[in-house]
């Protein structure tokens, strides 16, 4: 069995951020959330990787290299423009020929691996095998609605008038069986080859497409709720530890100091983790937060936030619920006049309180 993860999209929901950086290299408990995918396939036994690719193919493939250091053979896939999933699957048939695969969305978070659905798959090996979680808002995904026996009725992507809670979780299984059905499609009115629309082909054609409801944590990690949600996910369940310097200076809780962190009169509450190189000084790092490498945090508060690497944070007095980007500097504002001043980029968000 081969795997096939996707890497390519411009995660619009992430801007300002993905515009200097590809969705799934932002940072969970200071790894890229596309690392998780790859280590949870790589326990699956799984070894040939076809990564697709877009306009940040040169930071993925930066980030990830020949696959060695997850115990893969990575082969890199171009796709020019992000025109939907059954897209990505037809410009890898090449790669994938004859073989099972799994695809995997690059920026999606399964707590618990993928190691037992394959092995499902693998034994009884149905055309396509596709996993479900009941989710509060179920236009915001691809849809499935199960008949009375569990069987997969129909499926259907981002629908304005669901049919049930189940989403589509962004891991899929096949046999070569799917090629036949991407090779039939159309644009949707999205203007894209939906792989829903794939799967539904094989249901309508008779082929065996079974469904797996997870229970456990899924979330897709396209916007900055979802992001933070599963870095206070991934922290809790980390090993404390202090490999770095702390002089001064309270840790409560979960925390992690890595190599080459310096803490000075500070107070961090865990679940955090200050990243290699960070200097935090008479600050307070509140719980679920996550600084990265080589960051600055003097005289201020930040809880349930993401800082990315080499951000300055000084003289701030709190922040949280907050992802702050690759080389920012928050600053204080002078006192007078009474006003803010803001450098902002597209598509950003500012909540102010006046």
């Amino acid at each position: 069995m081969k795997a096939l993860v996707l890497a390519g999209g411009s995660g619009t929901r992430l801007r300002p951020i993905t515009h200097t950086s590809a969705k799934q290299l932002v940072p969970v408990a200071n790894k890229p959330v596309l690392f998780y995918g790859l280590e949870a396939i790589a326990e699956a036994g799984i070894q040939e990787l076809g990564i697709v690719v877009g306009d940040t193919h040169a930071e993925i493939e930066a980030a990830v290299g020949d696959g060695s250091a997850f115990g893969l053979q990575v082969t890199y896939l171009r796709q020019d423009r992000p025109l939907g999933l059954a897209h990505a699957v037809l410009i890898a048939r090449d790669y994938l020929g004859d073989d099972d695969f799994v695809m995997y969305l690059g920026d999606n978070f399964i707590v618990g691996g993928i190691t037992e659905i394959v092995g499902e798959f693998a034994g009884s090996r149905p055309d396509a095998q596709i996993m479900l979680t009941r989710v509060g808002d179920p236009s915001q995904f691809g849809v499935a609605e199960l008949g009375p026996d569990g069987a997969v009725v129909r499926l259907e992507e981002k629908p304005k008038r669901p049919k049930s809670d189940l989403a589509l979780v962004g891991v899929y299984l096949f046999t070569p069986a799917v090629h036949e059905a991407v090779a039939e499609l159309k644009p949707s009115w999205r203007g894209e080859l939906e792989i829903t629309d794939a799967v539904q082909w094989l249901v309508d054609h008779g082929r065996k497409v079974e469904s797996t409801v997870i229970t456990g944590y899924w979330k897709d990690t396209g916007n900055v709720t979802d992001m933070l949600e599963v870095n206070r996910l991934v922290l809790e369940s980390m090993t404390p530890g202090v490999a770095g310097e702390c002089s001064g200076s309270e840790l409560i809780g979960r925390v992690v100091v890595e190599p080459g962190a310096r803490i000075e009169r500070s107070r961090v509450v865990g679940p955090a983790i200050i990243g290699a190189g960070a200097h935090v000084s008479d600050s307070y790092v509140g719980p679920f937060t996550s600084i990265g490498a080589d960051c600055r945090l003097s005289d201020s508060e930040i809880e349930y936030s993401i800082v990315l690497p080499r951000a300055s944070i000084s003289g701030v007095g709190r922040i949280e619920a907050s992802l702050i980007g690759h080389d920012v500097e928050v600053t204080p504002a002078p006192n007078t006049p009474r006003a803010h001043r803001l450098v902002l980029g597209d598509h950003s968000k500012v909540q102010i309180s006046s």
